[in-house]
């Protein structure tokens, strides 16, 4: 139980101000049924670390997602017991905490999550494949493009 003058409610702010405010937090907390979603992108890109239960939805499993892509599978766990237990030792451990945001920090510019050329390149040869495909009188089918798994 946390007690009510622990929580905070902030307003709004603009959106400089407002992934600012995110950078000051430990540990983001992605709950369910509904994970965050551009929320957890927003703290992940602060070097805030996430920490999330994979529900059994996609609204569930985005933030589980977001923590693969950003190399952190490590915070996704797959049972609220597991959840609590993950989120108590995190906060009970700053030094876990700091190796965590450190990671972030010192990787973001290399993660597949905030890779934006790396995803276009991927995004345009999927569309060239498929238009390549249909030019041919293909039927649809299911493809992969190398090194988007």
């Amino acid at each position: 139980m946390i007690a009510a003058e622990r929580v905070v409610l902030a307003p709004g702010l603009p959106a400089t101000e407002h992934l600012s405010r995110i950078a000051l937090a430990d540990l983001f907390l992605a709950t369910l049924p509904y994970n965050a979603h551009t929320t957890a992108s927003d703290a992940l890109w602060m070097g805030v670390p996430v920490l999330t239960c994979a529900g059994g939805t996609f609204a569930g499993r985005v933030a589980a997602s977001l923590l693969r892509a950003a190399g952190l599978p490590e915070l996704v766990t797959h049972a609220l017991v597991d959840y609590e237990a993950a989120a108590l030792r995190l906060a009970r451990d700053p030094a876990a905490l700091a190796a965590l945001k450190a990671k972030l920090k010192n990787e973001r510019d290399r993660l597949p999550l905030f890779d934006t050329a790396r995803y276009t390149r991927h995004l345009e040869t999927g569309f060239w494949t498929m238009w390549e495909r249909h030019q041919r009188g293909d039927k649809p089918a299911d493809f992969t493009v190398d090194g988007m798994a």
